[in-house]
């Protein structure tokens, strides 16, 4: 299938927002340096996103959705829950930390609190928590208890990553907390491990 010219000029904008945040994090994503490095008028460009903050949002859109593909080729396999779940959460964060000074920039976009972005965020959500069920009960509806539990440990992970962006966590660390999360709502205080999931 031919890809259209509206979304060929959307790709060319998204890619542009990644090259120009990876070489200078969130302060070097201006529309307007957007414009210039993807060839787009800059009128299209605002029509599209209106902010560097929804421009960013929508780079993550793009990416989980390709990532979405991957996950169904090769789905998140373990022996337990438990350990399905903490690879889902590791191969997300690697996934959005392997470039830092983006992943940085689309954390602080994302917590911005914009409204005019809460559209692309539910979308992001919605495949986080559908990839997210497919590796904690692959081939079956979840019941209510994981539901619940799968939404909190999505809490779990954006509060690490909101201190991984700001140099507080590594990756290490993020994937910690949240198999610590996970743990105690499996399993329980006793099953914890031994060890603050803060330290490397």
């Amino acid at each position: 299938m031919n890809v259209s010219a509206t979304d060929e000029r959307t790709r060319r904008i998204l890619d542009a927002a990644v090259q120009l945040a990876e070489t200078g994090g969130f302060a070097a994503v201006r529309l307007r340096d957007v414009a210039q490095t993807s060839g787009v008028a800059l009128g299209t460009v605002y029509k599209r996103f209106r902010s560097k903050e929804e421009l960013l949002v929508g780079v993550l859109g793009a990416k989980v959705t390709a990532l979405r593909t991957r996950l169904r080729e090769a789905p998140i396999t373990g022996d337990t829950p438990l350990a399905r779940i903490v690879g889902f959460f590791a191969a997300i964060t690697e996934f959005l930390c392997e470039r830092p000074n983006f992943g940085r920039a689309v954390v602080r976009s994302s917590s911005s609190g914009d409204p005019a972005m809460s559209e692309r965020l539910a979308q992001f959500n919605y495949v986080m928590f559908e990839l997210g069920s497919e590796a904690l009960a692959p081939g079956r509806p979840l019941r209510e208890p994981e539901v619940a539990m799968l939404v909190a440990l999505q809490h779990v992970w954006f509060a690490a990553l909101c201190a991984w962006a700001g140099s507080t966590y590594s990756t290490a660390q993020v994937g910690a907390q949240v198999e610590s999360a996970a743990r105690l709502m499996m399993y329980g205080v006793d099953r914890l491990p031994a060890v603050s999931p803060i330290r490397d």
